[in-house]
């Protein structure tokens, strides 16, 4: 059992202004940016008193930044105040040496002052662009507490390697009911248990999809709201467990919203990586595995190797079930021994991952509900589900491959359980994840619910569904699921 915990060089933590995406130091940058240059324009008996506050201002926080970090959103800030300071401290210094202070003329200044505050007013933008991810209060019961397990599969080998005797092994976060830790509590690193993993896991993700590193450079400073290893609530209640498996090339903390607002409702979420799919994988002794899975652009043969993926990841949910049972028996004995459900046990990701979620499912009657997040049904349809299931897909357009929409709806039209399918307006592919707490609000990248609406969306759908299947709580699922989009029923009866 691996249980990492801060290092010395995990640095310092951004914590961020809610709604302005800066820092209380770079916002403090930028006001006395923009007051270096407003004081131009202040009456004459106000300019030294304004320009040496100012200046005062900019140093200390400009080396506190040096301390903590700076990001590149603040360049342009830096760089008006750069051009602004030696036509603000000019007048100052010649009227203490005696000489005549001597100012630019209005028209000469004007679009001076304008130019340097356009720079400072694009930092703000960037950094609402590309934010340093805030990621929304768990509005559940329990404080969330998270661990981080490693294991290995001695029955399975390890089919992305040559060597015989390597075996599979996967990475595990767990999200868990937590007692309140104290309020000065170190949250948890987002994307990594230290911030060397986090970069790490972020160069990998940014590589894959071609961005510059340095626009995302917030994300590996984020930290969520869970802390490492607290406590397991009290009162000895049996939480039942939510197997994640990410999309291609996604990570095992991709979804961490979601699932902190979860684990905050109650319920255990285990996301995995799969090292050789997942971008980055970085094992307790050191190594970093990358991902060696990569289309070809012939559809035939990536539809062939996306359904052996498929069912590798299949193979880890269902290896990762199994491991948690035998945690909550109490082998390798820890604070979540005889506190996980694994008789309530639903199966979801997000993408490939919801591929492989129904893989799982239909291989695997441990696993009550199953949950696809926008995902292809990769593999073979059969056999068929007999668990209940939700899909949540984003709108269908002429871009959405044809073949999509057939095969999911077969897929649950076949489900000897009742199945959910649910279109959500707005939504985009990557709005089923945490990408619009810190990728451009472009509704063709993460839809047009917004940074605060899309994990709302996403966390209540699937909780209500999750009430229902594992808890059998009552109410009325298909009206509360309606209130997000367009929901298609499909019952056992309806099947042929």
């Amino acid at each position: 059992m691996w249980r990492p915990g801060r290092r010395p060089e995990d640095g310092p933590v951004t914590e961020i202004v809610a709604g302005l995406y800066l820092s209380p130091w770079e916002l403090i940058v930028l006001l006395g940016a923009v007051a270096l240059v407003a004081a131009r324009w202040l009456p004459p008996a106000a300019r030294p008193r304004v320009t040496i506050a100012a200046v005062a201002v900019l140093v200390p926080s400009a080396v506190a930044l040096g301390v903590t970090g700076v990001r590149w959103q603040l360049l342009p800030v830096a760089a008006g105040a750069a051009v602004a300071l030696p036509f603000a401290l000019s007048p100052l210094l010649r009227g203490r040496t005696g000489r005549p202070a001597r100012r630019a003329r209005w028209w000469v200044a004007l679009p001076g002052s304008l130019a340097c505050l356009g720079l400072m007013a694009a930092g703000p933008v960037a950094a609402w662009a590309f934010p340093v991810p805030a990621f929304p209060e768990p509005t559940g019961r329990f404080a969330v507490g998270t661990r981080v397990m490693q294991w290995t599969d001695p029955e399975r080998p390890e089919t992305f390697t040559a060597d015989p005797h390597d075996r599979r092994t996967v990475v595990v976060q767990l999200w868990y009911p937590a007692r309140q830790s104290p309020a000065d509590a170190r949250r948890a690193q987002y994307l990594g248990h230290t911030e060397h993993e986090a970069r790490t896991v972020s160069a990998a993700l940014v590589r894959q999809v071609g961005l510059p590193g340095f626009l995302v450079d917030g994300v590996p400073r984020a930290r969520s709201h869970a802390v490492f290893d607290a406590p397991v609530a009290g009162g000895g209640e049996r939480f039942p467990v939510v197997l994640f498996s990410p999309g291609s090339g996604g990570v095992r903390t991709q979804n961490t919203a979601w699932a902190e607002e979860l684990a905050s409702h109650g319920y255990v979420v285990a996301g995995l990586d799969h090292p050789y799919d997942s971008a980055a994988v970085v094992l307790a002794d050191g190594r970093t595995l990358r991902t060696r899975t990569e289309s070809t652009g012939d559809r035939d043969k990536d539809d062939e190797l996306a359904a052996r993926w498929t069912a590798v990841r299949a193979a880890d949910l269902r290896f990762v079930l199994t491991r948690l049972d035998r945690l909550d028996r109490g082998e390798g004995a820890g604070p979540l021994t005889g506190r996980l459900d694994t008789g309530r046990a639903a199966v979801t990701g997000h993408s490939m991952g919801g591929a492989a979620a129904l893989q799982a499912a239909r291989r695997d009657r441990r696993f009550d509900a199953v949950i696809d997040l926008d995902g292809y049904p990769h593999g073979p349809a059969t056999p068929t589900l007999r668990q209940p299931a939700l899909a949540l897909t984003q709108a269908i357009t002429p871009d959405t491959d044809p073949r999509y929409l057939p095969r999911l709806t077969r897929a649950l039209e076949r489900n000897t359980a009742p199945s959910y399918r649910l279109t959500v307006p707005g939504a985009a592919h990557l709005t089923f994840m945490d990408g619009p707490l810190y990728l451009p609000p472009l509704p063709s990248v993460t839809g047009s619910l917004g940074r605060t609406d899309s994990p709302r969306v996403v966390a209540a759908t699937t909780l209500a569904f999750l009430n229902t299947t594992l808890r059998h709580q009552p109410g009325d699922l298909p009206g509360t699921l309606s209130a997000y989009g367009h929901l298609s029923v499909h019952h056992p009866k309806d099947s042929g």
